[in-house]
């Protein structure tokens, strides 16, 4: 049974908050789990939680959902029963994502799960795989931040098969970048104390569905095989315009393959920089590897000359 929330139960936007609070619950209880093991240290982040709605107590659905969650915390252990019934209890008292639709509901659990993978400063292998899991089992996130630049980092970061402890960190770096911490911080912020930034290949989005006809192009660092005239010349050649600089408007921006292919994580590029600003706040202009760029041109049949 769907538990519903009427507008006389809640205005506009608290029913927004609710689903909100829901989804982000929703993914720290996936977070904490992926890897099989709910460590103590990972229950602080549903402590948080608690925290963080406590203003809420007395309203439908959370006088029903945090009485049951502190009786859970109450021994220090969540069992495989007591997490089943609290993750039973999300899906059914969400108000049917009336006022988000199915991407926003889903970056909402994503951005849960983040906190629940990070509650206990470590970012496992299993956590590692079953995000993976998760990332290829969404794929109509594809152009929303920071979904691609997810997809690509574990791409890059599974291709050998294992995960080094340098990779763990340049994920766990990431991740705390996109959540921000709108709860309670547990994970020190030690920054200063990280190794220094990163070398990526995990900066293109994996797979991008390239169009052309009206879309906005521009580019950035060496083509292996055309100038940058002529690849504008292509671009409008299938209906679509150049843009010399990256802008809000801009739909792809790609970068050539001739360029550095181990740019440092902060240091990548002043127009892929530019590009990812405008993603993180919430332009989907997607980045876009040469190579998939002169794949995409084939299929569209514009030979290369």
């Amino acid at each position: 049974m769907k538990y519903e929330i009427t507008l006389s139960d809640a205005g506009f936007t608290r029913r927004q908050r609710v689903d909100k609070a829901i989804h982000t619950l929703e993914g720290i209880l996936a977070g904490i789990s992926l890897d099989g093991v709910i460590v103590p240290l990972e229950l602080n982040e549903l402590t948080a939680w608690i925290s963080d709605h406590r203003a809420l107590i007395g309203r439908h659905p959370f006088s029903e959902l945090v009485p049951r969650i502190e009786a859970a915390l109450a021994d220090g252990v969540i069992d495989a029963e007591e997490h089943a019934d609290i993750l039973w209890l999300c899906r059914n008292m969400q108000c049917g994502s009336l006022y988000y639709d199915e991407a926003t509901t889903d970056m909402q659990r994503l951005q849960g799960m983040l906190h629940g993978i990070l509650a206990d400063a470590e970012v496992s292998e299993d956590e590692i795989r079953e995000l993976s899991r998760w990332i290829d089992e969404h794929a109509h996130l594809k152009g929303c931040y920071p979904y691609d630049e997810i997809d690509a980092l574990l791409t890059q970061v599974l291709k050998d098969g294992t995960e080094d402890q340098t990779e763990r960190e340049m994920l766990k770096h990431f991740f705390e970048d996109f959540i921000s911490y709108s709860l309670q911080r547990r994970v020190k912020d030690a920054r200063e104390q990280l190794p220094a930034p990163k070398k990526l290949a995990g900066i293109c989005s994996v797979c991008p569905d390239l169009s052309f006809l009206d879309r906005i192009y521009t580019f950035t660092g060496a083509s292996q095989k055309a100038t940058r005239v002529e690849m504008a010349s292509k671009v409008e050649s299938l209906g679509g315009h150049f843009s010399q600089k990256v802008h809000p408007k801009v739909h792809f921006l790609i970068v050539g393959a001739n360029g550095n292919p181990a740019w440092a994580y902060a240091c990548y590029g002043r127009k892929v920089e530019q590009a990812m600003n405008l993603r993180a706040d919430g332009h989907p202009v997607i980045i876009v590897h040469e190579n998939d760029f002169w794949d995409a041109m084939q299929d569209h049949q514009a030979p290369i000359k």
